[in-house]
């Protein structure tokens, strides 16, 4: 069960202060019990679901907005005091409410009230109605009291720990920054010490390639040199070994005896000649001679070019050394 009491002036009697009150079983809509006394008489009337949505009909709304202008005009109190205008004639005992919109209104609805025979009755339990509200709403305004305290206690102890966690906060950032700063730091240290030991290493290679490269370059010079060298001292000692050959055998042939008939005869001469045809073998050593002068021999073009173009005959003066070197070695 629901009630509502208000203040109201009427039109007709704006200096008198009237009281009404307005109580239902579930809803507004499904219908109330109105109550309206000045302090001295009383009236009553009740009004019926049927009787709403004939009003809402008359007034061609829709019942629910009907209804929600009906808790706005005689229960919330919603509004400017002016925003309604209340009508009562104690003779026909008819009590109407009406909602002005700027220089016009239109009537919201209108009942029919009954004159009580003992207000003192109403009035007292109007009075003990308003008691029992100020208290409920005293108590309710103390445990709010009690509730905001506490709540203002809470909010108290939380901002004090709020702060000392913005506190420990801001500490720690600020340890956090400067072992930041030191790591940070000792890193880049670190990076430039390896990238200068990055950079000399580099510098390193660089300069060992260029060595290798030079060095590789000098050695092919190197070696045609020497194989120059060794192959013009090897023709020197081809060329001169059948020179000194000729000469011992020329030697030889001086050195044996003469012979004493210059001019033989026929008989002699075919003697002769059949002592030479079945002459012996030569000795092994004169005949090992021989064979070294064969394969020390040069052909005439060679031995013919100077020392420059034997420079620019490399390979072929290689390609005689390797065969030479077969050679004597097939023979030893």
């Amino acid at each position: 069960m629901g009630r509502k009491v208000s203040r109201i002036r009427l039109a007709s009697e704006p200096s008198i202060i009237h009281f009404l009150q307005i109580s239902w079983e579930k809803t507004v809509g499904s219908g109330f019990v109105i109550l309206l006394t000045d302090g001295q008489s009383a009236w009553t009337g009740t009004v019926s679901e049927t009787e709403i949505t004939q009003e809402a009909d008359d007034m061609a709304m829709e019942k629910e907005k009907y209804v929600d202008e009906l808790k706005r005009a005689l229960v919330s109190e919603a509004g400017p005091a002016d925003a309604y205008k209340f009508n009562f004639s104690q003779e026909s005992c008819h009590f109407s409410f009406e909602k002005k919109l700027k220089d016009v209104s239109f009537r919201l609805g209108s009942f029919k009230l009954e004159k009580v025979a003992s207000p003192a009755e109403i009035i007292r339990e109007l009075i003990c109605y308003c008691l029992d509200a100020i208290a409920e709403t005293q108590a309710k305004h103390e445990h709010l009291q009690k509730e905001n305290a506490r709540l203002l206690r809470d909010w108290n102890d939380i901002q004090g720990r709020f702060e000392k966690c913005v506190s420990a906060k801001e500490a720690l950032e600020a340890d956090l920054y400067r072992r930041f700063i030191l790591v940070l730091n000792e890193k880049k240290a670190k990076i430039r010490s390896l990238h200068k030991l990055l950079s000399e290493i580099q510098e390193l290679e660089k300069n060992t390639e260029h060595v290798r490269e030079t060095t590789a370059c000098s050695e092919p010079t190197a070696d045609r040199d020497a194989v120059y060298d060794a192959s013009t001292d090897e023709e020197g000692e081809n060329l001169a070994g059948p020179s000194v050959a000729a000469a011992g055998k020329d030697d030889s042939i001086i050195s044996s005896p003469d012979v004493t008939d210059i001019a033989p005869s026929r008989k002699r001469r075919q003697r002769m000649q059949k002592n030479l045809g079945t002459e012996p073998k030569m000795a092994p050593q004169e005949q090992h001679l021989q064979e070294k002068e064969k394969l020390f021999e040069v052909p005439p073009c060679v031995c013919c070019v100077s020392v420059h173009t034997f420079r620019s005959m490399k390979c072929f003066i290689l390609e005689n050394l390797i065969h030479t070197v077969l050679r004597l070695a097939i023979l030893k």
